[in-house]
């Protein structure tokens, strides 16, 4: 039986694409649950129509991470912290630290987009990896310097 798809099911396929399914996997499964519906005239013109659109989306998102991952590419980023009489960090800098110094200067980017191999123990200077969607990325340098 032909199906569409309504949402993107692992190992099946994406919305809106047309699927060749069991009848018994579909009349059981797929249709009781709203993840699909049946391959009619209509259905595959409205299908058609849904992969346009995404297809547009798609390229709009790419075009607005290019744009942030592109402007945050080089971008200085200075956090000052206590440190100790002998030059040790009284707190490490974190993903979750960085983050927040990234929101504070107007950048809209999370803990699971920060890729930092170690916490950063020590004052200086560290390159630090920002992940966007669509595989791009831009690296950042991460100043540590010790509070005022």
């Amino acid at each position: 039986m032909k199906v569409i798809l309504l949402k993107n099911i692992a190992k099946l396929g994406k919305a809106y694409e047309v699927k060749e399914v069991s009848d018994g996997y579909a009349n059981n499964y797929l249709f009781v649950k709203g993840l699909a519906k049946p391959a009619d005239k209509n259905g595959l013109i409205t299908a058609k129509q849904q992969r346009a659109l995404l297809a547009e989306k798609a390229t709009q998102e790419l075009e607005k991470s290019a744009k942030i991952a592109q402007k945050m590419d080089g971008l200085e980023v200075e956090i000052a912290v206590k440190v100790g009489d002998k030059g040790q960090l009284f707190e490490k800098v974190s993903p979750k630290k960085i983050v927040a110094r990234l929101q504070e200067m107007g950048y809209d980017i999370t803990v699971d987009q920060v890729v930092l191999s170690n916490t950063i123990e020590e004052t200086g200077e560290y390159e630090v990896k920002i992940i966007f969607e669509h595989n791009l990325e831009a690296f950042v340098k991460v100043i540590v310097e010790k509070e005022a």
